[in-house]
């Protein structure tokens, strides 16, 4: 797994990296930023991987989330994927700003031309997991998953989908059901086609509803703030909540005043985020 290293900082004791490799997943070359605590000079760590919303790329959660000085209090490895493939041109994937380039709603297209590129769910569960535990002191049978907006979608999907593979989850002003909303009904028909009953393994609302076994599930923390713009057009964090209350799945949903979609919310919040997840990882 050939890896090149991009560029190199200090930081809390620890160092965030910016990295590039070439993906199968996506057939491109994918980015992605990791902050590897102090801890991991003496042992493996637990491994926290951050999905980015839309418009975001693997430098905007290290940039600006302010998460690296309480990871590094915790010992918590930070994993920060880029939010699509790059470098390639298909048909209208820059035409706007919620599809395409920086859109990939963490999902597996089926459509033509995008499947054969646009593969995150892939590349998130199946390709970045083994490469970090190749190159990283990364303790990955302690692993995590958190996001923003769309990434809170990816989050909230695949952490729900996966619960071998990640201990911990949670979210940011998630896309809580993005097959009742804008943004999801765009994405899904681009990528998916119009069949629901294939969108429905995307939608965390949906997931939620068909687990066996909810109330065994890892505890969520979700926070949302009471003044994004987005909240009742696209997000519907209610419609996730009433689904895992009929469900009996383990949710705190944490409403804030004040609070929009933004980097300044998230960085309000994170800390109570990365401890969730450090109890959920501790040995």
């Amino acid at each position: 797994m050939s890896l090149e290293t991009l560029s190199g900082h200090a930081c809390f004791g620890g160092r965030v990296g910016f990295h590039r490799h070439q993906s199968t997943s996506t057939g491109t070359a994918m980015r992605f930023a990791v902050f590897t605590p102090p801890q991991a000079a003496a042992r493996p760590v637990p491994v926290l991987y951050y999905l980015a919303g839309l418009t975001c790329t693997e430098e905007t959660f290290m940039m600006k989330a302010g998460a690296q000085r309480v990871a590094a209090e915790l010992g918590l490895m930070l994993v920060a994927p880029d939010t699509s493939p790059r470098g390639i041109e298909l048909p209208g994937d820059r035409d706007s700003w919620d599809f395409g380039v920086a859109a990939g709603f963490y999902l597996d297209a089926t459509r033509e031309p995008w499947s054969r590129h646009y593969r995150m769910y892939h590349y998130v569960v199946h390709e970045l997991p083994p490469l970090i535990a190749a190159n990283f002191p990364a303790d990955t049978a302690r692993a995590g998953l958190f996001g923003h907006s769309m990434g809170g979608h990816g989050a909230l999907t695949i952490g729900l989908k996966h619960r071998d593979l990640y201990r911990s989850i949670s979210a940011f002003a998630p896309i809580a059901a993005p097959m009742q909303c804008p943004w999801g009904v765009k994405a899904f028909s681009g990528y998916l086609g119009e069949d629901r009953a294939a969108w429905a393994q995307y939608d965390a609302t949906a997931i939620v509803r068909e687990l066996d076994d909810a109330a065994r599930g890892p505890h969520i923390l979700i926070d949302q703030g009471l003044a994004d713009p987005f909240l009742e057009r696209e997000l519907k964090p209610q419609l996730f909540e009433a689904a895992c209350d009929e469900a009996g799945y383990p949710l705190t949903l944490r409403r804030h005043a004040g609070y929009d979609h933004g980097y300044y919310f998230i960085s309000s919040f994170v800390a109570d985020h990365l401890r969730h997840h450090a109890r959920a990882l501790a040995p």
